[in-house]
């Protein structure tokens, strides 16, 4: 009985699991208004913006990976949208420090979000 109890109970979670990446996959593009900065920065210091510019290409530098501070407090982390996955500091380095639009793809998963981005609007910040 338990054996036959945990195979239907491990369908269930199968076929959720694969519900919801497809409502990822099918999602339409979103747009997203914040920051760009350190993801240690962004948990470990409680900003709702970038110290500074400097601040945030010395921790990217450094390995830190760059995040999107929402104005509503969300942290959005750029991800690929291809498979091997590349980091996406390169892209947003322009914009480090700065506030911009992003537009692309966002996943979900276990209360955090990621974004796939397709377009960054927004003046790449001032040295």
């Amino acid at each position: 009985m338990q054996r036959k109890t945990g195979a239907v109970l491990g369908l269930i979670c199968l076929a959720l699991c694969v519900s919801v990446v497809r409502a990822g996959d099918d999602s339409a593009p979103v747009a997203v208004k914040g920051y760009v900065l350190d993801s240690a920065c962004a948990f470990t210091k409680n900003l709702a913006k970038p110290i500074s510019r400097e601040c945030a290409l010395q921790c990217a530098n450094a390995g830190s990976s760059l995040v999107i501070l929402a104005d509503d407090g969300t942290i959005y982390w750029p991800i690929a949208g291809t498979t091997p996955s590349a980091g996406q500091n390169p892209k947003l380095l322009p914009y480090a420090g700065a506030k911009v639009t992003v537009h692309g793809k966002v996943y979900e998963r276990g209360g955090s979000r990621a974004i796939v981005i397709d377009k960054i609007d927004g003046k790449p910040a001032q040295n």
